[in-house]
């Protein structure tokens, strides 16, 4: 048994889910922030079968492209104003980990 951590951007939960459903994926979904500009992410949690580890992650990689976007920065000048300065960064993708599980109970 293995419990995969799939840490995705907001606007990838939702067709993520719905096709890991669709697969027969039993997934736990919990709301997160993190990453460069504390956005929104989703924790996905899912215990499977070993043997289906590369058919999760394959989904996962598949649904969960990264992205251009622009974005603004903050700073403080000398006069405590605040200027905003364009910024490309890549969002979306995913953070997986793939973990043993050790003993597995539903009750």
């Amino acid at each position: 048994m293995k419990l995969i951590i799939a840490i995705v951007h907001d606007e990838d939960a939702h067709s993520l889910v719905k096709k890991l459903n669709t697969a027969e994926f039993g997934v736990t979904k919990l709301a997160s922030t993190g990453g460069f500009l504390k956005s929104g992410n989703t924790t996905l949690i899912i215990g499977i079968p070993k043997e289906r580890v590369e058919e999760a992650i394959k989904i996962i990689e598949e649904t969960c492209k990264t992205r251009k976007e622009i974005t603004t920065t903050t700073s403080l000048m000398g006069d405590n104003s605040v200027m905003g300065m364009p910024l490309e960064i890549s969002v979306g993708g995913a953070t997986v980990f793939v973990i043993d599980v050790e003993n597995y109970l539903k009750l």
